[in-house]
């Protein structure tokens, strides 16, 4: 099912055309209305003429977080207030707020992109979409909620938290479709259960869009099994839109199509800057080529990823983005190995007894790093004898160590013990800085 197929399907060579126009359209916007971009691009010795191809593009320097906090609230819009119908931000818990604006057709265009979004999971009119994303200043509830409307679905605006309360109207109300973080799903789960209910039998949800978290495919493997439901991954940030940038297809289930005629993706390596070929693995990179109020040059998402050209089984002609594997800033480096969270992860979920909750525990003795793994495991392995456990804690962190190369303490924790989220789960306590 595809939702645009003018856009969606376009030829390569029609889509870098397109791609171009918006790009020189943009770029010209914000050197002339944007002081900041006016004083780097002069500082790069670059005008808006020189943006002949789309090759081009890496002649203009890039946008980073800071630039944003720097240029706190509005000094990075490029239309006048009068113009900005919509403000979102982030929640500023490391520094000022990222704020961002949008203009009456930035709206139109996120809920497009989000109908995209949505119809690529199968979801469609006639469907009922529980939102359980974050509404307010955070981008996703919002997000999701005009798009589900603009496919013509039924929307339950449930936000986050009150989770009892959600299950309660999941059964009352069959929504067919849920769109919340993972690990807010995993949540769902159990306190379904505590309540009684078997999340595969006792709801009606049959597909769910699922973000603003990495998680791995063994995660989505166990959401579909718990909730007998197709999970779809979605990406998206609130620099650049907020969720809407780009999406899996339940055809595929293969990587997320970044939608190209709103936004040019490049990987880079995150330590020179160097634009690598597609296939390659760096940080992902946007440049915003249709946002009116806030577009962003070049901005340095520090997600770790990959783009890959090969058409897709859907029909989409976009470039796929692999799933994130993590974030170059959130990276750990233990002794001198670096380890993401979704690398640790998919050890866990292979592992049988071992509930899909887990922390990583980053401290120093010394003057090495120490890295421990806390996970819960089920009811049954918990009242095991203690030599069971220490086995499986052995089993972990010899597995941990295959595959990320340097050792780890395991540490088993009784069900439910480590914290649930209602949002983004926090998977990493570094005390290195505390």
């Amino acid at each position: 099912m595809i939702w645009n197929e003018e856009f969606e399907t376009l030829p390569r060579e029609a889509l870098e055309a397109l791609q171009l126009k918006r790009l020189q359209a943009t770029v010209e916007r914000v050197y002339v209305n944007v002081p900041f971009y006016k004083k780097k691009f002069d500082e790069q010795g670059v005008t808006p003429a020189d943006i002949k191809s789309l090759s081009d593009l890496q002649k203009l320097p890039f946008t980073v977080k800071n630039d944003l906090r720097d240029n706190y609230p509005f000094g990075l819009f490029s239309v006048p207030m009068s113009r900005v119908v919509r403000v979102h931000g982030s929640s500023g818990t490391t520094g000022k707020p990222i704020v961002v604006g949008y203009t009456k057709r930035d709206i139109d265009t996120w809920a497009e992109l989000m109908a995209r979004t949505l119809t690529c999971a199968g979801i469609h009119r006639g469907d009922i979409v529980h939102n359980a994303y974050g509404y307010g200043l955070f981008t996703g509830g919002l997000g999701a909620h005009y798009g589900a409307e603009k496919i013509g679905a039924s929307v339950i605006p449930i936000s986050g938290g009150n989770t009892k309360r959600q299950i309660t109207i999941m059964k009352d109300f069959a929504p067919t479709a849920i769109t919340c973080t993972p690990s807010y799903l995993l949540h769902l789960a159990d306190v379904a259960k505590d309540m009684g209910f078997d999340p595969a039998v006792d709801f009606n949800i049959r597909a769910g869009c699922f973000g603003a978290e990495p998680w791995s495919e063994k995660m989505r493997d166990q959401l579909e099994k718990i909730f007998n439901l197709d999970a779809v991954d979605i990406y998206g940030l609130t620099e650049v839109i907020g969720p809407g940038v780009s999406s899996g297809c339940l055809e595929a289930k293969s990587g997320l199509h970044v939608f190209e005629d709103h936004f040019i993706p490049e990987i880079i390596d995150p330590e020179t800057g160097e634009v690598l070929p597609d296939g390659e693995k760096g940080e992902l990179v946007f440049t915003s080529i249709t946002k009116e109020a806030f577009p962003v040059i070049r901005y340095r998402t520090r997600d770790i990823t990959s783009l890959n050209p090969t058409p897709c089984v859907c029909g989409r002609t976009f470039k796929r983005m692999e799933r994130i594997t993590g974030r170059s800033d959130d990276m750990l480096i233990i002794r001198g190995v670096n380890v993401f969270p979704s690398q640790i992860e998919s050890v866990l979920m292979d592992i049988e007894g071992i509930e899909p909750h887990y922390q990583l525990i980053v401290d120093r003795e010394g003057t090495l790093d120490t890295l421990e793994v806390r996970v819960e495991v089920n009811e049954k392995i918990f009242s095991d004898e203690v030599k069971q456990l220490e086995s499986l804690e052995r089993k972990v962190t010899n597995d941990i160590k295959e595959t990320i190369g340097t050792t780890c303490r395991c540490k088993l924790v009784e069900p439910k013990s480590i914290p649930r989220s209602e949002g983004k789960a926090q998977r990493v306590i570094d005390k290195r800085s505390i």
